[in-house]
């Protein structure tokens, strides 16, 4: 897995398997739990469609491989794509999770669900098998390739990786219990094991989505407006202008930054290639090599406007 598309096509289609497993075991055994993971991980692929095809077309983009039409249409690029998936995918799996919890809660007031153990334990150790070593693949890929949907993509293997291997707990410890004094308690096993992994999964992508909300409500990074204002600093001190202004946001992979300085008027007419030596510095000093930034650098002779106090 060399790209970021690789690594989601591959991790798709290992979604696709899990969900299959999932869905047929769960409705052979009666478990819920089995069931809720295997509809969970049809929605992680789902997403996971998703967010290739928003990887797709951020990376046709960034390489001029889009129509003309596309392109006339999306001038400003796909970058903002990326969060508003991110944030979508986090709330359907806290939303998936809260219900599971409901479900189960309503199972262990009512008595419990029978389950048949001994299909449940061959399929949450095969899940558990192939969670783990697709988290792990992931994780290694994506120490080259940087991607916040490859990060969130391993960050739902591991979460499917505790559901299934509590579940697989679970199972065992029922088999066990099979033709004891605590028998009676085999009915509530299922309904209990996912009250517990639901609670523990509804606030996995809390952080995922309070970035994302942050990114789609354009809130400045406090590091990146910092960078920016150290640049503009240094260039407005060397080449006596009067002030400057710094505007920046991050959407998923891309970085924006304008930054406008105020020059004094009346001063003596200056060859453009002096100005863009000028935007060249602070693209240089910002990264602007980066096909994912989107670096504007403008002067006026207008008065600043007054920053707030």
């Amino acid at each position: 897995m060399r790209t970021e598309q690789q690594a989601l096509k591959v991790s798709l289609v290992a979604i696709l398997l899990v969900s299959v497993l999932g869905i047929g075991f769960g409705l052979v055994s009666g478990s819920f739990a089995i069931l809720f993971d295997g509809v969970f991980s049809l929605m992680d692929a789902v997403m996971s469609i998703v967010s290739l095809t928003v990887a797709g077309l951020i990376s046709r983009s960034v390489t001029n491989r889009l129509s003309l039409r596309t392109q006339n249409a999306f001038t400003m690029g796909f970058w903002h794509f990326e969060p508003i998936v991110l944030l979508i995918n986090s709330v359907l799996m806290m939303g998936v999770a809260a219900y599971a919890l409901f479900q189960a809660v309503s199972a262990l007031l009512s008595g419990g669900r029978p389950v048949d153990f001994g299909p449940a334990v061959v399929y949450a150790a095969v899940v558990v098998l192939i969670t783990a070593v697709m988290g792990t693949l992931e994780h290694r890929a994506n120490r080259r390739i940087g991607s916040e949907f490859v990060a969130m993509d391993v960050k739902g293997w591991i979460m499917a990786g505790g559901v299934t291997g509590a579940l697989l707990i679970a199972f065992i410890i029922g088999m066990l219990i099979d033709g004891t004094d605590a028998a009676w308690l085999m009915p509530y096993v299922d309904p209990a094991v996912l009250t517990v992994v639901a609670a523990v999964l509804i606030p996995v992508p809390l952080s995922t989505a309070r970035r994302a909300l942050a990114q789609v409500s354009l809130v400045t990074p406090p590091a990146l407006r910092k960078d920016a204002e150290a640049v503009a600093r240094d260039i407005c001190a060397a080449e006596g202008f009067d002030d400057f202004r710094v505007y920046a946001t991050a959407q998923g992979r891309a970085r924006t930054i304008e930054i406008v300085f105020y020059v004094p008027r009346g001063l003596p007419p200056r060859p453009l290639e002096d100005w863009d030596r000028i935007r060249d510095e602070a693209e240089a000093r910002l990264g602007g090599d980066d096909p994912h930034a989107w670096i504007t650098v403008s002067f006026t002779t207008k008065e600043a406007p007054a920053l707030p106090e």
